[in-house]
């Protein structure tokens, strides 16, 4: 879930009503994707970043969340192609995303 630093704060592009599943960030932990299901079953995702000087605060990157996908493997699929380092980062124990 799209974090601030002083505690947990879902981002204006999240809608509370939303279930965030899955947050994947990159190995240098300032990039992020928050996988969501919507109330009506329909999922997406958003991308965000980390910067210092905004204290550590997760910023919306793109305008992702609006897009809908009938699945969590096809929102998966679909942040895989549009966020450049998705597709490349890899889950703790080595296996692919």
């Amino acid at each position: 879930m799209a974090r601030t630093g002083a505690g947990n704060a879902v981002s204006k592009r999240i809608d509370k009503s939303w279930l965030v599943f899955a947050s994947i960030e990159n190995f240098g932990r300032d990039r992020c994707v928050d996988l969501f299901r919507r109330p009506d079953g329909s999922y997406g995702f958003e991308e965000f970043r980390r910067d210092p000087e905004d204290a550590g605060a997760w910023t919306p990157v793109r305008f992702y969340s609006s897009a809908v996908y009938a699945s969590k493997e096809a929102a998966l699929e679909a942040a895989k192609k549009a966020v450049a380092w998705l597709a490349e980062e890899r889950r703790d124990d080595g296996a692919a995303i």
